[in-house]
């Protein structure tokens, strides 16, 4: 049974939660002691997370930073937040969807069914391919979901992973947005073409970590290409 974890302050709105998740065959538990999320979401060990942002002591941003630190688990911030820069932070910090409140009980359903399917398949991968792949020196372990080079290395979300992976299958080739997206979000909600952007933009900032500046090119009104 998958497991689903409320970082939700709102007694209410997590109890109405919990019961809309439970009913829909999911194992829901929710935090209710503030004080070390990020040690919770260790010991929960969630196939996903439901986050808000506004939250005594940390809030949702640095609970997000936290767990990202140590964890690729999904996470879907749900806030009553609801300005374009609240949504574009939340994505950039690690988040991989965005709801805001009072939300559609038929539109969350299926985006939080669509990240679980979209972390399915990143496992489904790395079973495919359980040895490092490897592009100019770049090894990307879909195990462990991590990107390494000279010893150096970065974690990536299951979104991240679920990139780098399509792109180190494809080396040298302009891989298709069209495509990309497809391969992350099946077409089965609509997504904003922005997220795809942001997701890119962060593993840029984590490839410049490991000294590669300009690994995945942007190849104008086409797509993303690893350069040889």
């Amino acid at each position: 049974m998958l497991k689903i974890l409320l970082i939700e302050d709102d007694s209410l709105i997590r109890e109405e939660l919990k019961t809309l998740l439970s009913n829909q065959g999911y194992q829901v538990s929710g935090v209710t002691d503030f004080r070390d999320v990020p040690r919770q979401v260790r010991e929960a060990s969630p196939d996903l997370i439901l986050l808000d942002i506004s939250l005594p002591g940390q809030d949702g941003y640095q609970v997000c930073t936290a767990v990202r630190s140590f964890s690729a688990v999904p996470i879907l911030f749900l806030t009553g937040r609801d300005t374009a820069m609240d949504e574009l932070q939340a994505l950039t910090l690690g988040g991989d969807d965005y709801v805001s409140k009072p939300y559609n009980i038929p539109v969350l359903l299926a985006r939080i069914g669509a990240l679980l399917r979209r972390g399915a398949a990143a496992a489904a991968a790395a079973g495919t391919r359980s040895c490092p792949m490897e592009h100019r020196g770049v090894r990307l372990d879909t195990v462990t979901g991590t990107l390494t080079k000279d010893g150096k290395s970065v974690e990536l979300t299951k979104t991240e992973l679920k990139i780098m992976y399509l792109l180190f299958l494809h080396p040298g080739e302009i891989v298709p947005r069209a495509d990309i997206i497809e391969y992350l979000w099946d077409n089965e909600i609509h997504t904003d073409d922005n997220t795809l952007s942001v997701n890119v933009m962060r593993l840029r900032e984590k490839l410049r970590a490991l000294g590669e500046n300009d690994f995945i090119q942007t190849r104008r009104g086409m797509g993303y290409q690893c350069e040889n």
